[in-house]
């Protein structure tokens, strides 16, 4: 039995920020009995978006994962997310029974009486919270010196695609679509329950691993060349898959999750509800991992779209609905999901919304539906490289005239405010590439000056730091060091500021290039770079993620420390390039894609950059297929439209 600290918690939140946060209690969210299943049959999930609840909460993937295993009857699961500084300190002093352990919120209850201890990692900068969460709830940081008594920490989420730098903390991780393999991990931890436990630990983990989709480090070594690459990763015990794939969901109208979305008790970064209406992305961006490892595209029906926009808004009174997805306008009905949508809802309170949409893919009809009850929001477009050369060589097919074309369009129908958003740091770019961006805003503002007849137009310039991630094309790439990226923005910040017909219309928002850095040692670090997160943490790394608590003086400092006489530092693993040969740290987690593809289009990026060579990977969803091994090595296939079904308005009872 878990009995739950609340009344030990309790006293001490008038004195921490935010005491909301670690009530629950939200509408939809779920407190089980402990034992709901016969003797030794419950299993139970604690659930981790190891960030504030403010960011947590609204994130998908947790809160699908919350109500599909909550389902069953034999599983117990709840939500637990990061503390606060201010609340660590309260959990680590406690009262006069000791130190409060990290609780979920839903009852409660320490998070080390649960079996399974998921975390959903969309970020690496993640990492130091983890380690916290893991340390307030009286779990060894090490999976080595867990037992019996500790759950099994498991990673997911598009970190988990390379989680060698934690793999020192991890017990195991999943790559992919996690609907399903939650329930089949489900299963495995029962049974083994059922029997007895027997082989204790360890056991259960080679039944995981053994499966062939459960990654578990510790049945691996890693072995080092004298130059410090890797020369293997191999299976140190019999029966263990030399390659571990990742899972896809197939069939999505048959998981409309989530069904109930939670409704916050506090403020947080996505005031809405959202409907995923496909997933997955084959429209080549080299720079996208997102893309790369969530193909092939399987869209939703517009029956099924149109049954969770209703169940969504009458199970949590949200007035806002976002159609998510990489590139939601990309959907083969997206036209007749937004015209059935804004039928059903005409007149009503609630808004219909796209998050940022392909420059070519946007038209006025499609926005126009979308702001039908009268909510206008500025309109959001990536071109992501500022020169047209620049964009063939991310192989983002999207030329100036593209562009200008559309905010034309959008101003001229009243559209006031565009945003647009860059990166910095792709490979092979300059700084003419950079300050292009300047040049591409101005024509922006006199476009809409011009087709409206107004001067109070606005265009607002993102600009994010490039970090090249695994699975992709560019995960070869040399990442840009952090004095050339901000460099390059403090020129072209200057540039647009001293524009006195311009400067005043573009708002300019960017990051310093450090935590890219640092980002970048994260996304394609080995197991070696598990010491330096845990020299971090110990030296009080906490919310790497937040500008305001992250700290660049401390992750170099801890580099030093861990790499020195070793041959290796912090630029090894961020701004040196990669050869063909050089064995990657993910390269034995299959994410379906090819690895000869792979590099043939890095190899094609290179040429359209000097010029020898002018290649674009086109979408498959329209084309014949161009190999990238994703559908053939995962059993899959692209699943679109049109179907020609329509979404109906709600009939009147």
């Amino acid at each position: 039995m878990s009995t739950s600290v609340f009344p030990r918690l309790e006293p001490h939140l008038p004195s921490v920020s935010k005491p909301i946060q670690y009530v629950g209690g939200e509408l939809n969210s779920t407190v089980k009995d402990w034992d709901c299943a016969p003797e030794g049959e419950t299993v139970r999930w604690a659930l981790m978006y190891p960030d504030a609840y403010e960011v947590g909460l609204p994130n998908q993937g947790v809160q699908i994962l919350y109500e599909v295993l909550n389902e069953r009857d034999w599983i117990v699961a709840e939500r637990t997310y990061a503390v606060w500084p201010d609340m660590e300190a309260v959990l680590r002093r406690g009262d006069e029974q000791g130190p409060i352990p990290q609780f979920t919120v839903d009852g409660h209850r320490p998070v080390r009486d649960f079996d399974v201890l998921g975390l959903s990692f969309s970020t690496e900068l993640g990492y130091t919270n983890m380690l916290t969460a893991l340390d307030l709830a009286q779990i060894p940081l090490h999976a080595v010196d867990r037992t019996e008594a500790d759950p099994v920490v498991l990673a997911g989420g598009h970190a988990a695609f390379n989680p060698e730098p934690v793999a020192d903390f991890l017990d195991a991780a999943v790559l992919g679509d996690g609907e399903e393999v939650v329930l089949a991990i489900s299963e495995v931890v029962r049974e083994w329950k059922g029997e007895g436990r027997p082989g204790g630990r360890d056991e259960l983990l080679r039944r995981l691993a053994v499966t062939g989709n459960v990654y578990v480090p510790t049945f691996y070594d890693v072995a080092y060349a004298a130059d410090g690459t890797i020369e293997a990763v191999v299976p140190n015990r019999p029966g263990i898959p030399h390659r571990v794939r990742k899972h896809t969901l197939m069939d999505l109208d048959a998981w409309p999750y989530p069904r109930k979305p939670l409704v916050p008790l506090a403020e947080t970064v996505h005031e809405r509800f959202s409907v995923e209406i496909f997933r997955g992305c084959t429209r080549g961006c080299r720079f996208c991992q997102a893309g790369m490892i969530t193909r092939p595209v399987r869209e939703r029906s517009i029956e099924t779209i149109g049954d969770m926009v209703e169940n969504g808004i009458r199970s949590t009174g949200f007035e806002e609905v976002g159609l998510l997805s990489l590139s939601s306008a990309d959907h083969t009905e997206i036209g007749e999901v937004a015209k059935g949508l804004a039928d059903r809802y005409d007149g009503s309170n609630v808004s219909l919304s796209l998050p940022s949409t392909r420059v070519d893919a946007f038209n006025i009809t499609l926005a126009n539906e979308f702001s039908r009850n009268g909510r206008r929001s500025g309109l959001t477009f990536a071109p992501e490289g500022g020169s047209e050369r620049m964009r063939k060589v991310i192989n983002k097919m999207v030329t100036e005239e593209d562009l200008i074309r559309t905010v034309a369009a959008a101003y001229s129908h009243g559209w006031r405010q565009v945003k647009l958003y860059f990166m910095c740091g792709l490979p092979t770019e300059t700084d003419e590439d950079v300050l292009a961006i300047a040049d591409l805003a101005k024509r922006v503002i006199a476009k809409g000056r011009e087709v409206s007849g107004r001067n109070d137009i606005r265009c607002t310039v993102s600009i994010g730091g490039f970090v090249p991630k695994p699975h992709t094309p560019f995960q070869w790439a040399a990442q840009l060091d952090h004095e050339t990226t901000d460099e390059r923005l403090r020129k072209l910040r200057d540039t647009v500021r001293d524009d006195k017909r311009f400067g005043r219309a573009i708002g300019f928002r960017y990051h310093d290039g450090k935590p890219g850095t640092i980002e970048g040692l994260l996304s394609r670090g080995d197991r070696r770079v598990g010491a330096v997160i845990e020299e971090v943490w110990r030296d009080g790394g906490r919310f790497d993620g937040w500008s305001e608590h992250f700290s660049y003086e401390r992750w170099v400092t801890a580099a030093e420390r861990v790499f020195a006489g070793t041959g290796i530092d912090l630029a090894w693993f961020t701004t040196r390039e990669r050869e063909y040969d050089e064995v990657l740290p993910w390269d034995h987690l299959d994410s379906g894609l090819d690895k000869d593809w792979l590099w043939a289009d890095w190899e094609d990026a290179l040429a359209v950059a000097d010029g020898s060579a002018d290649v674009e990977v086109e979408d498959c969803r329209w084309t014949p297929c161009y190999d990238c091994g994703v559908c053939p090595e995962m059993g899959t296939e692209i699943q679109i439209g049109p179907t020609g079904r329509q979404l109906l308005p709600l009939s009147v009872v």
